[in-house]
């Protein structure tokens, strides 16, 4: 079946919450899009904005990409983006995810350190998600769009990591496939990655890299050895059930 073929039915509807997959790769493609939600809702983008522009002032409202169309066939998340801003991203997201289903569909490094240990990071308090326990991640953007129109999601993890944490990709062996994770209003690619170091000294590498970031997404690099360790974090819903089945099958 070919690429275009596969996306003739739309299956974002159809992956339960809380569902998580595995797939060999993700072939994701921008292209154009009449989200009717940013334009009949004007007015209450910019007022909402201007509430979390108010109570977080360094948010920036970039351009960014979403998920709107997706299929899963032989082993491959096959999936189609459109451009949009940051602001009306956020309203969306905060009424509840109203009209056609969407998905922020990004793309996570789920770093384990040479012990099997995972290394997440928590975002800074100045953040739009601040104190949340997460992998290094972003919503993808256009700096992720290569000149054909596919949208680097596996740049994206590499590229995300190094901006929070400053370790870069000859540091890390990257794992084969995907986990995607599905929950209301998103699906995060989950990605393998590992350093060699123990968890330790994994996190002693990152915080002494972090300090000298010009951006700081993280204040902490957390240590998560077992399921039980997830408790003690705020954490989004996508997370611990990805950690909860990695855990679970070893």
């Amino acid at each position: 079946m070919t690429q275009a073929a596969s996306l003739e039915t739309n299956d974002i509807e159809c992956f339960p919450d809380g569902h998580i997959a595995r797939v060999d790769r993700v072939a994701a493609r921008i292209e154009p899009y009449d989200w009717a939600f940013a334009r009949e809702n004007e007015a209450k983008i910019a007022a909402h904005w201007a509430r979390l522009n108010a109570e977080k002032p360094a948010m920036f409202n970039g351009r960014i990409l979403l998920q709107h169309r997706a299929v899963i066939t032989d082993g491959v998340f096959h999936a189609r983006y459109f451009e949009t801003d940051y602001a009306a991203f956020m309203t969306w997201r905060d009424a509840g995810h109203p009209g056609p289903a969407l998905r922020n569909g990004f793309a996570m490094g789920a770093l384990r350190a040479a012990d099997g240990a995972f290394l997440c990071g928590r975002m800074s308090g100045h953040t739009a998600n601040g104190g949340m326990v997460y992998f290094a991640a972003g919503t993808p953007d256009r700096s992720d769009v290569r000149e054909d129109g596919t949208v680097d999601l596996a740049g994206s993890v590499l590229r995300e990591l190094a901006e929070e944490t400053g370790l870069t990709e000859a540091e890390l062996r990257v794992g084969e496939g995907w986990h995607p994770v599905f929950s209301p209003g998103r699906v995060a690619f989950m990605r393998p990655l590992t350093i060699d170091l123990p968890a330790d000294e994994a996190r002693a590498l990152m915080l002494s890299r972090m300090k000298g970031l010009e951006e700081q997404e993280l204040d902490d690099i957390v240590i998560l050895r077992s399921a039980a360790d997830c408790d003690r974090h705020r954490m989004a819903v996508f997370m611990k059930p990805y950690l909860s089945h990695i855990f679970a099958r070893e």
